[in-house]
């Protein structure tokens, strides 16, 4: 029997974690799959051979740096459309990665190359006129948001919505966590933590990260770890701090043991609230691209717990606003505001219950096998 062949393309971390657990649903179900993929160490472990680029060459950060990686991200787009072309999947999976992916879609539906969508790019925030573009180039849309489904409906597009995959995650975690064995292991006292994680990128940890730190340093009766990842070296954080403490690539560790997080806004705020920790939520970017986007973006909140209850649950730091002061001053009141920590707590109920069940990555993987082989 002739084998599968999927292209995936993912350019940021949380595209690396969904896409490798969609790979891994997709192999239970149907073992006779190849994938060629752009993407991270995480779906590199579950097919070693298939890893084109990696994500570490992939994420730039802001409009002003897109335009100066300008000729990288044209260079990769040709070499991305030459690999497809060589490879010649049965159906490319695009995940999330939008100013890329989005192009890379409308070239595979000119090519007639079936083309799925997972994690839908969030045009409900800004430039709504890109549904028509996905409508016109995308075969299949799998959304992970409770209102996006109700957002591409009213454009009269139909898109499939199984439950945000980050429950499966984070359930599959809780299962085999050991408190003792992460505490242990990273030299970790008893004193409370505050959890920091500035993000995935140079660029953002470099802004973000200094004013962070600084307005945690008095916290003396709690310890401050941040949330390291492997892309970047510990000398890169210990530029920043030499006295910083960091954990690498244990985030769910770090959430799962910590009383108070300083979160940068992303999926990390989604994480966050679904491990229960009152949070903080900060982001800062280059003086033109934040203008550059506030003249662009038409949402009231940027982080995702906001966005899904529709109220601020858990406070915004933005721009100028993200500095030492404000980010000492929330903490402040998350540590020593109960009433104020049980409403941020009881308001992650209310999310996780609209979040959806368990099982995402197992249903998508089902629905677009079927579909599939049913049009094969």
């Amino acid at each position: 029997m002739k084998k599968m062949k999927i292209y995936i393309i993912a350019g940021e971390p949380s595209g690396d974690l969904h896409a490798s657990n969609l790979m891994r649903s997709i192999l239970d179900k149907h073992t006779n799959v190849d994938f060629r993929f752009w993407g991270g160490d995480r779906m590199k472990s579950i097919q070693k051979n298939g890893l084109v680029k990696h994500i570490s060459e992939l994420s730039f950060m802001g409009f002003i740096e897109v335009i100066l990686n300008l000729n990288k991200i044209l260079r990769n787009f040709k070499f991305c459309k030459d690999d497809i072309r060589c490879y010649n999947p049965d159906a490319i999976i695009l995940i999330d990665y939008p100013g890329f992916n989005l192009r890379i879609a409308k070239w595979a539906k000119l090519m007639g190359i079936k083309v799925y969508y997972y994690i839908s790019p969030q045009v409900w925030a800004w430039k709504k006129n890109r549904v028509y573009q996905i409508k016109k180039n995308v075969d299949c849309m799998f959304v992970i948001l409770p209102f996006e489904k109700d957002f591409f409906e009213s454009f009269d597009f139909q898109v499939q919505y199984f439950g945000h995959p980050l429950l499966d995650e984070i359930s599959k975690f809780n299962s085999s966590n050991n408190h003792n064995f992460f505490m242990n292991s990273n030299n970790l006292g008893d004193l409370p933590i505050i959890a920091v994680l500035p993000g995935s990128r140079r660029q953002e940890i470099s802004l973000l990260l200094p004013e962070m730190l600084k307005g945690l340093e008095v916290f003396r009766s709690h310890q401050i770890i941040v949330a390291g990842v492997s892309n970047l070296s510990l000398d890169f954080y210990k530029s920043i701090d030499p006295d910083i403490n960091v954990v690498f690539n244990k985030t769910y560790d770090l959430l799962s043991n910590a009383s108070i997080a300083v979160v940068t806004s992303g999926t990390a705020t989604l994480e966050t609230a679904l491990f229960k920790v009152p949070q903080i939520v900060c982001y800062k970017s280059s003086l033109i691209s934040y203008y550059i986007a506030k003249m662009l973006i038409k949402v009231n909140f940027i982080s995702l717990v906001n966005l899904i209850m529709h109220k601020e649950v858990v406070k915004e730091l933005i721009q100028k606003d993200c500095n030492s002061y404000t980010i000492q001053k929330e903490a402040r009141k998350i540590i020593h505001d109960l009433h104020y920590q049980n409403e941020i707590k009881n308001n992650y109920q209310e999310l996780e219950k609209k979040l959806g069940e368990v099982g995402a990555s197992e249903k998508v993987a089902q629905f677009l096998l079927k579909d599939l082989l049913i049009n094969s």
